[in-house]
């Protein structure tokens, strides 16, 4: 969806709690196909806000709209923040419509119908809602011993070695798969078809179960070792683990299209006290760098660090493998095939803002009345970003200026590059220290005493007021 100035809208602080909203009772779903858009699926609700400022009937507005685009708007615009012909702060709240052409000017809300109330809708709202925010991994593992180097030899390895028993040891907890009731990665935990034990452990708030190719079941006759391949060749991103004397790896010795991220870990010394190990990563071409970064020559000696690095490195992976080519298209058609069944098969007759005919009655004598403009400066009370199309400066780059959105939220201030969505810039509105502006520029001052520098398009110098004044109400609440 394209992106502009909001100057009412504030986006979600936590995006994965946002989800849940759409699920809520209160919440109101709408599903439609835009002619530009494509599917369409809008969830929004009215809160009532703790009293504060001296201002009493406070009400916000919680929204959620999906499009073909992987990424989702999320975020929260206050009702005074609204030009409507309906009156603020009253129990029946604005015309849904309204609030939504401010909110997502791109959308012809005609399109929008109400949406059935039905199990399937609130299933597939969390898949498209969850798309791209798992807390899920599933990682393999392959073992390649001293002159080894294909991808057949790798998976014939029937048995652990001891330096690979005491690697899945430092990596994660061996659990007995019957009866798991955790994240199985698709294993069998009820008849042992995939084997009697997996490797699995937590990080961070994330659930990693490891497919191991000693651990899946080995199948003398067949070299190929297809129960393996079929978990292994499926993952995205997996490690090989190579102990001394092994062939240098190569991911053409690979036959797969899902395995995008190899990391190989040598170990040195294995099964003694001066036991250490190095890593390194290859990846497709398409996939983005990822972090933690690995310095040149390091090893790790400490198993505590190691694990933790490992499990970041692995995590963090996956997330950048999401972002190739293919994964991206493959998300894209599915979230658009998502959408378009809501739209077709999980809809009512029941258009936006038309629910009874006194409503409608009501609708058609608000058209005769002007909207009323929003309460002025409204929106410097929202807690999520107050966001601009801005020119930033990169200093770093010979001062040459670049398209990015400033965002300013209760917290913190981002500066993300519109071309590639990555955040060049974020700090604690806490840390900065002052501003100066001209009539079409400013410059941030922060921490020690840098500064960031950003310039409006001509036409554009009320963005400007607009950011000095959402800096002074920001930074006097932190002071």
């Amino acid at each position: 969806m394209p992106t502009r100035s909001s100057r009412g809208m504030s986006t979600g602080q936590k995006d994965t709690n946002e989800a849940k909203y759409s699920q809520n009772p209160q919440h109101s779903n709408y599903f439609g196909t835009d002619d530009k858009l494509g599917p369409v699926a809008v969830s929004i609700r009215r809160e009532k806000l703790e009293d504060s400022n001296d201002l009493k009937d406070q009400y916000q507005y919680r929204i959620i709209v999906r499009t073909s685009e992987l990424v989702t708007l999320r975020g929260s615009i206050l009702e005074d923040a609204v030009a409507s012909t309906g009156k603020h702060g009253t129990v029946r709240g604005l015309p849904l419509k309204e609030v939504l052409e401010q909110v997502v000017p791109d959308l012809n809300v005609s399109c929008l119908r109400l949406a059935l109330s039905t199990a399937k809708v609130t299933e597939q709202l969390l898949k498209l809602d969850e798309q791209g925010l798992s807390h899920k991994h599933k990682v393999g593992v392959l073992l390649c011993r001293a002159g080894q180097g294909t991808e057949e030899e790798m998976y014939n390895n029937e048995e652990a070695s001891p330096a690979f028993s005491a690697f899945l040891e430092l990596l994660g907890e061996q659990v007995l798969l019957k009866g798991f009731s955790k994240y199985a990665a698709q294993l069998d935990t009820k008849t042992d078809s995939t084997g009697t034990h997996s490797l699995y452990t937590t990080y961070q708030g994330y659930e990693v179960m490891f497919h191991v190719s000693t651990m899946l079941p080995y199948m003398p006759n067949n070299p190929q070792q297809l129960l393996r391949k079929r978990h292994i060749g499926n993952d995205i991103v997996t490690i090989i683990f190579q102990e001394p004397g092994a062939l240098p790896f190569t991911p053409q010795n690979i036959r797969s299209h899902f395995q995008h991220v190899f990391v190989i870990v040598r170990v040195h010394n294995p099964c003694s006290d001066s036991t250490y190990y190095s890593v390194a990563v290859t990846r497709m071409e398409d996939v983005p760098s990822f972090g933690p970064p690995i310095p040149s020559g390091v090893t790790f000696r400490d198993p505590e660090n190691f694990r933790n690095f490992l499990l970041a490195k692995v995590i963090n992976a996956e997330n950048a493998a999401h972002k190739s080519d293919k994964f991206h298209t493959m998300a894209t058609r599915t979230r658009q095939e998502y959408l378009r069944d809501l739209a077709e098969n999980y809809v009512s007759s029941t258009p936006l803002d038309s629910v009874g005919k006194l409503n409608n009655l009501i609708s058609l004598a608000s058209k005769k009345r002007e909207r009323t403009k929003a309460r002025e400066g409204a929106e410097l009370e929202a807690a999520g970003s107050v966001a601009w199309r801005v020119l930033a400066q990169d200093f770093s780059g010979g001062a040459a200026e670049f398209p990015c959105a400033l965002g300013i939220s209760a917290e913190y201030v981002v500066l993300i590059d519109c071309s590639t969505k990555e955040v060049v810039f974020n700090c604690f509105c806490g840390d900065v220290i002052g501003w100066t502006l001209e009539r079409l520029a400013l410059k941030i001052f922060y921490g020690r005493g840098d500064h960031i520098a950003v310039r409006v398009q001509d036409g554009s110098a009320q963005d400007i007021r607009e950011m000095v004044q959402r800096l002074k109400v920001r930074v006097q609440r932190l002071s």
